[in-house]
């Protein structure tokens, strides 16, 4: 979502139609807020039929328009931020959706629903959830991937000067290296070289020289990724020092915290 309003995206048919359902209504719900009290209720009555005028659009696009706009509609109800009015017609804000009122609230639920912060390493909560609740997901992978660049060179107590695919060739060297695990096969101790080396490779090396866009769903796979890689770490330390896999990189670490709202 960026910062353009309902009006600039009805106007844009090719990127309303681009748009995924909690994106467009992100816009839907921005627009609901920012209207006069009677335009507001004019929408919450009347829906979709007070939001775009059909007589505007190309006559093959409107029902592409008008059912993306249901999907945003419903997905908004699904959500729980306008519910159908028990005793009249039409819908009404909920207590949730007065409290969320612009798209950058709109994009944070999304995030949240994507990627719930519970299922991250403690460590990514600490660093990252911010930055994905802003949806700067590029900084967010980026601060992942570092931190575990500095995860794998504590663990494998290896000098500052160590850094990216060659600390993480190092530090998994099928042979030598002080991450290993020499019980498993060579084949995968081998591959497990390579997934940390490709991943800091490919999500922290490319953000140091140059803009990178990614999508909620980019970021989700990435940050778990991340995660998955830092509990390998962490189980890898826990086994040279005898501490618990959930404290041996970061003692004071702060524990997910499980929520049941959004």
């Amino acid at each position: 979502m960026n910062d353009d309003t309902l009006r600039d995206v009805l106007g844009d048919i090719d990127l309303l139609l681009g748009l995924e359902p909690e994106e467009l209504a992100g816009y839907v719900f921005a627009h609901l807020h920012a209207a006069r009290r009677p335009d507001q209720e004019a929408i919450l009555y009347r829906g979709l039929k007070n939001l775009v005028d059909l007589g505007d659009l190309a006559i093959d696009k409107r029902e592409e328009v008008v059912l993306a706009l249901a999907e945003a509609w419903q997905w908004l109800e699904r959500e729980g931020l306008i519910v159908a009015r028990p005793y009249s017609g039409g819908f009404a804000i909920t207590r949730r959706g007065s409290r969320l009122k612009t798209m950058a609230d709109l994009r944070a639920l999304a995030a949240a629903r994507a990627l719930p912060r519970e299922l991250l390493h403690p460590r990514l909560v600490q660093r990252v959830w911010s930055a994905v609740l802003r949806g700067d997901y590029e900084t967010a992978i980026f601060q992942a991937y570092r931190e575990i660049e500095v995860a794998v060179r504590a663990a494998a107590e290896c000098p500052t000067t160590d850094i990216g695919a060659s600390l993480m060739r190092k530090a998994f060297d099928k042979v030598s290296g002080p991450l290993t695990d020499p019980a498993e096969p060579e084949p995968e101790r081998e591959s497990l070289s390579h997934l940390f080396a490709g991943a800091i490779g490919r999500f922290k090396n490319p953000a140091s020289h140059r803009s990178v866009e990614y999508s909620l769903i980019d970021a989700t796979e990435a940050l778990m990724l991340a995660s998955l890689l830092l509990r390998i770490v962490d189980e890898r330390q826990s086994r040279k020092t005898g501490t618990p896999a959930n404290q041996a990189l970061h003692p004071t670490a702060v524990r997910p915290i499980v929520s049941g709202r959004g």
